[in-house]
């Protein structure tokens, strides 16, 4: 038990915190399952780590969209912190590109660019939410990146785990903890603004195609020179069949100076446009495809 849940098994567990499938006992959403995510104990006397959780949930005030992952409720029991989210029964996309490469199968190129193109609406979404004072937050999420985007078994995407995110408000903060592999050459220089999404998202969109990352190496700083000097391999050079306009997606993407990518989720969505069929690249297509790859009940 926490608050007014009942916890009924660990999802998964990080360095801060771990998430619990759990069931409300009282109230509006008596008998409900929800992702309760709950701080570690040996983080609740941290005052960083406790800012930062409770950061995740007063931005999530601000985030309603069908392809974000709802925070319900945050609260305190005890000595523990802990948010109530939405539960989305399912897999994440890293889950998925690690299956695919396991089994020795290609993800579709339609669902790559599907999920690539929902990602950058929930991030348009995200980027351009407003306050109670009407004026832009200018929430960067950080931590974008395969392991924290998912599809449900019923066809939800939805992306989540805003942890690390910034709200760039008279200055925001200067420092990033995402992920090394989808860090943007311009975190090195201290700049975080959207372009630092827009570059995971590239990074994703290559994954998903080629179910390799980009940018590799056998150190961070090997993975770090990678960033800095956009060496990778391209896509088509890996998967012939992938569309010479996508390759060119992804350059763009990967441009050395910012202001030859794509300045906004939008853009970046818009140019996605066209490159799926719409017929086969659908939410429950998708989610059908992973309960072949995990089985109905793995």
């Amino acid at each position: 038990m926490i608050g007014n849940y009942e916890l009924l098994g660990l999802l998964g567990k990080g360095g801060m915190a771990e998430v619990y499938r759990a069931r409300a006992l009282i109230g509006p959403r008596q008998g409900q399952e929800f992702a309760l995510k709950k701080l570690l104990p040996e983080q609740e006397n941290d005052p960083g780590a406790v800012a930062m959780f409770a950061g995740e949930g007063d931005l999530a005030r601000f985030l309603d969209h069908p392809h974000i992952v709802k925070v319900h409720e945050v609260g305190t029991s005890g000595e523990s912190y802990f948010l109530v989210m939405d539960l989305v029964d399912g897999r994440d996309v890293g889950q998925i590109i690690k299956r695919c490469r396991t089994q020795g199968v290609q993800w579709p190129i339609d669902f790559a660019v599907y999920l690539t193109k929902v990602l950058l609406d929930a991030l348009a979404y995200a980027h351009g939410a407003v306050g109670p004072s009407g004026k832009p937050l200018g929430i960067v999420h950080c931590d974008v990146s395969p392991s924290n985007f998912f599809v449900s078994r019923t066809g939800d995407l939805k992306l989540g785990d805003f942890g690390v995110a910034r709200a760039l408000i008279d200055g925001g903060a200067a420092e990033v903890m995402g992920k090394p592999y989808y860090l943007s050459p311009e975190i090195f220089k201290g700049q975080i603004d959207a372009a630092v999404d827009l570059w995971a998202c590239t990074v994703t969109l290559y994954e998903l195609l080629t179910l390799r990352r980009p940018f590799v190496g056998k150190t961070p700083d090997e993975v770090f020179a990678a960033i800095k000097t956009q060496t990778y391999v391209p896509v088509r050079t890996i998967r012939p069949e992938v569309p010479e306009v996508l390759e060119q997606v992804i350059s763009k993407g990967f441009a050395a100076e910012g202001h030859n990518r794509y300045l906004s989720a939008q853009e970046f969505a818009a140019a996605l446009e066209g490159h799926y069929d719409e017929r086969v690249g659908t939410p429950l297509a998708i989610s059908a495809v992973v309960r072949g790859l995990f089985g109905t009940t793995d």
